[in-house]
């Protein structure tokens, strides 16, 4: 472990830093700004034997692959926490559109390198029927000693999911936005809930993967500081008390991500189509783009207490889109396809700004045809296989963007 009191994150990611002189005191937290707005989107991919459809360890090989056939997409095509996992990773995009034409764009590559091993790609918050006894952890030191650290819950982390980030262009407006964001994790969680199986079987919840990655040291919903040295002064108690040995270690739902600049939201379920990753991606620039604006102009933003959005993460993955959400302090309640459907409403000149309108309304139709819990569901119960649930999720991502 670390021995460190203190942490300075480098600004070597979008954007300048807050010193401007190049010296900055080491017991503060460094804050990367980023133009505002800006989007950058982490997808996680389920690797699959293309005949049993259970997991497989292709990862390494596949890296291989890519480093040897395809290196421009050397950056976009990384590997995660376990040997069945490949993640894409976009650029730094002003627009939606943006985001749609890199993943797309990684995909593509990373399809032709899979097709040549027999290998068959999905992404949902689980795999409905593989086994974590069976699975391999990369490795990497940091992967093997979070395993060590955490023995049955680490091993147990059988889950995918996506990752937003959104550029900050001041660090002063990245907890009021990280406070506020805290009231749309239902929201965000109920739209992309995509694990209602796990190991074989039926979990009851809309989002298993949420009740399972909350469990590790550190996860969860973040804390709601005031001040920017409250939070520094957690991550330098973290980094003393030997709890994370990197900044990166703190994995909450919603996390600032100082070294990039940006707030990451991280509570969505991993999303079988590109349709779902704009759709949701879309939404998160809004709600953060408009809590800019209102912090610009002299606005204080609203907050919840701890407890209300306990309640609530709860709720959005046990009942998904049939939760009933405390959407304000005074504890008013309402179905959060009811708060969705105001809240596109009410963001719709946001998204004509950014350019994100198309996306944003496609949140409408995904509701309609089924979110992607709701899609699992119905096929477990009308073919009762679970191999039919996971070959509707390969086939929900190959037509998705071709």
């Amino acid at each position: 472990m670390l021995s460190a009191r203190v942490i300075c994150v480098s600004n070597h990611g979008v954007g300048t830093g807050n010193s401007g002189t190049g010296h900055y005191d080491r017991s503060m937290v460094d804050f990367a700004r980023s133009p505002r707005s800006t989007l950058g989107v982490e997808w996680e991919l389920a690797l699959l034997d293309g005949e049993s459809l259970d997991l497989t360890p292709a990862a390494e090989a596949l890296l291989a692959d890519v480093a040897e056939h395809a290196p421009e997409f050397e950056k976009k095509i990384v590997g995660e926490m376990l040997t069945n996992t490949i993640e894409l990773v976009t650029g730094v995009h002003h627009t939606v559109s943006g985001i749609a034409e890199d993943l797309a764009g990684s995909m593509g590559a990373l399809r032709a390198l899979t097709e040549e091993r027999g290998v068959e790609l999905m992404s949902a918050g689980t795999h409905p029927f593989a086994q974590w006894q069976s699975q391999e952890v990369r490795a990497k030191d940091r992967y093997l000693e979070l395993v060590d650290r955490t023995q049955w819950w680490g091993r147990n982390m059988l889950i995918f999911g996506v990752h937003v980030h959104v550029g900050i262009d001041s660090r002063d407006k990245v907890l009021p936005i990280l406070n506020s964001l805290l009231a749309y994790v239902p929201h965000l969680q109920a739209i992309s809930a995509s694990s209602p199986f796990w190991g074989g079987t039926d979990t009851g919840y809309a989002s298993n993967r949420a009740m399972m990655f909350q469990q590790l040291p550190t996860a969860g919903l973040p804390f709601q500081f005031e001040k920017w040295s409250d939070y520094e002064k957690y991550v330098a108690d973290m980094l003393t008390t030997g709890i994370i040995d990197t900044i990166n270690e703190i994995r909450w739902d919603i996390r600032p991500a100082p070294n990039w600049g940006t707030v990451e939201v991280r509570v969505c379920d991993g999303l079988p189509t590109l349709e779902e990753i704009t759709a949701i991606t879309a939404l998160i620039q809004c709600l953060v783009d408009d809590f800019s604006e209102r912090l610009d102009n002299g606005e204080t933003l609203p907050t919840m207490p701890d407890w209300f959005h306990d309640e609530n993460k709860w709720r959005a993955a046990r009942y998904g889109m049939d939760a009933i959400i405390i959407e304000n302090a005074e504890a008013d309640e309402r179905l959060v396809t009811e708060c969705l459907a105001d809240e596109i409403e009410r963001l719709t000149p946001v998204a004509t700004r950014l350019g994100c309108l198309d996306e944003l309304n496609s949140i409408t139709a995904i509701i309609e045809r089924g979110v992607p819990y709701q899609r699992l569901k119905n096929v477990f119960q009308t073919t009762g296989s679970l191999t039919e649930v996971t070959r509707s999720l390969i086939k929900d991502l190959r037509t998705s963007y071709t």
